[in-house]
């Protein structure tokens, strides 16, 4: 799957490049704004940012097979992160990350034959007080199980996924998310909860001074 430079907004691009008073620090919203239109980091994007920011392609290409965000190949319609760190592994990240693989007949970065779900394997999320969480395009699910982790699956290749734990009332697709981390705003930010009790739990006791 490749797209031609056409299919990029020269003009969204740009908008994003003027946020910066270096070119050159546009790069990271410029990839994900290639995976919004996409679904993953394309050569021809990386020519058209390359070329934006006037510099050269292998510098581009360096970020790009930098950070897990970036994907090189089409990932699914909702791209399922699992994390196996050290907290969610004790509390079933594991079983969570077998099960789901052995369910949807995948193993690591593969990607249903439907298009409409990919799995991953990633690392801590910052949200151990939610062990074990899966991510589905980078919203939360906290406190999963196995039971709860393959219906998220199902509900996304049915379109229609339960809405995250976290954050925005329904689940945006990939490409939307990505559009979302190019700074583009899709007026969900102040939707949902943002902070649940067990986060601000530790507040709670300092302001009551124990």
């Amino acid at each position: 799957m490749t797209i031609s430079n056409s299919t990029l907004n020269q003009d969204v691009m740009q908008s994003i490049v003027a946020r910066y008073p270096r070119k050159r620090s546009a790069i990271m919203p410029l990839l994900h704004y290639v995976q919004s239109i996409s679904g993953f980091v394309t050569n021809e994007g990386i020519e058209t940012i390359a070329a934006i920011l006037e510099i050269e392609t292998a510098e581009v290409s360096a970020v790009a097979t930098f950070y897990t965000q970036y994907k090189r190949k089409p990932t699914g319609e909702y791209h399922i992160g699992v994390c196996t760190n050290t907290l969610c592994a004790i509390m079933g990240g594991d079983q969570i990350l077998e099960s789901l693989k052995e369910h949807l007949g995948l193993e690591n970065d593969g990607v249903t034959d439907d298009g409409k779900v990919s799995i991953e394997h990633i690392e801590c999320n910052a949200a151990c007080d939610y062990a074990p969480v899966v991510m589905a395009n980078w919203e939360f699910y906290d406190n999963q199980t196995v039971e709860s982790a393959k219906a998220l699956v199902d509900g996304a290749r049915a379109g229609n996924p339960p809405a995250p734990t976290r954050g925005p009332n329904r689940l945006v697709t990939y490409k939307e998310a990505s559009a979302v981390l190019a700074g583009l705003d899709d007026g969900l930010a102040e939707e949902g909860v943002q902070a649940g009790a067990p986060t601000l739990l530790g507040l709670k006791l300092a302001k009551e001074g124990k």
